[in-house]
């Protein structure tokens, strides 16, 4: 190598969004509103569950949880991105960038497990409805959240550290609005080989298995339902799962297509919309989509905020 590329890198610049500089403000906007709008709803799930008895039970269990990796997987970006839209030099620090890519890995992986959790829930709750008391004991409930934040410890951990043994050059700008793990590699002057063979192994365990076991879940819930015929029943099947296979298939469709199928066609901007999609538009989407539309938690929300009602 020569002494020029031989630069130690100490911070990165994020290029951001492909938007042009007059409407920069529009997207602010927009993207401000959409980040405030993720952690609201979020924080009004885990408020609720908190509060409320009636929502103590496994489904809130880990709907609470996934509220939680929602909101902190969409802060793990946006206030980033929101400030560099404002600022003249978008930068990162080199380890600042290493503790993004890692928490965006950790609560990504998060939320891939804890999807498939509340897929097993609703599949023992309908399919095997006088057992689910028995089968989804508090012990059993708890371990599976403790193993979700676990697992997704050591996934987060294991490509960090695969990164943070690369060289990069002269070149420090990436074409992105994160420090993700994609255009890292594609911007290391290092031998990365390694680095995409541990992608495609673990990202077959931790992405392409859990989305396979929730479609098999739900094609369980759908085809116990269908034996039982029920106009109202099927119709309020449908819904449900329809809406929730929409986010699932949103959230995995674009990672299982931007990590695992990567396509020389892809551009920096598609690549870029597609990210999007997973980090900013499905945490968005998951509280309207899971929670606050149920009977359950406008129960709760009604509850809490009579209680709130003092008469002087």
């Amino acid at each position: 190598m020569t002494e020029e590329n031989q630069t130690v890198i100490s911070q990165f610049l994020l290029l951001g969004l492909p938007i042009p500089q007059e409407q920069q403000q529009l997207f602010y906007a927009l993207f401000l509103a959409m980040y405030l709008t993720t952690v609201l709803g979020n924080v009004i799930i885990i408020i609720l569950i908190l509060l409320d008895s009636h929502l103590h039970t496994p489904m809130y269990l880990f709907l609470s949880n996934l509220s939680f990796s929602d909101l902190c997987f969409s802060s793990v970006t946006m206030p980033k991105l929101l400030q560099n839209m404002q600022s003249q030099g978008p930068s990162i620090p080199y380890a600042g960038c290493l503790a993004q890519l890692y928490f965006y890995l950790y609560f990504a992986d998060l939320e891939s497990f804890l999807l498939v959790v509340m897929a097993y829930d609703r599949y023992v709750a309908i399919c095997f409805p006088l057992h689910y008391t028995s089968i989804m004991s508090p012990k059993l409930c708890v371990s599976l959240v403790v193993l979700s934040w676990m697992l997704t410890t050591f996934h987060a951990m294991l490509h960090t550290l695969l990164v943070a043994r690369l060289s990069f050059c002269k070149n420090n700008v990436i074409p992105h609005f994160f420090c993700d793990i994609s255009p890292l590699l594609k911007l290391s002057c290092s031998d990365t080989h390694v680095n995409e063979l541990v992608i495609f192994i673990m990202g077959g365990l931790v992405i392409v298995i859990p989305f396979l076991l929730i479609v098999m879940s739900y094609a369980r819930i759908v085809s116990s339902i269908l034996k039982v015929p029920s106009v109202k029943g099927i119709h309020k099947v449908f819904s449900t799962c329809g809406s929730h296979l929409s986010v699932v298939s949103l959230f995995y469709g674009t990672i299982i297509g931007l990590y695992l199928c990567p396509s020389a066609n892809n551009s920096t901007v598609k690549e870029t919309v597609m990210a999007m999609m997973y980090t900013v538009v499905t945490p968005m989407l998951n509280p309207f989509i899971y929670s606050l539309r149920n009977r359950d938690m406008k129960g709760a929300l009604a509850r809490v905020f009579c209680k709130k009602k003092i008469p002087f």
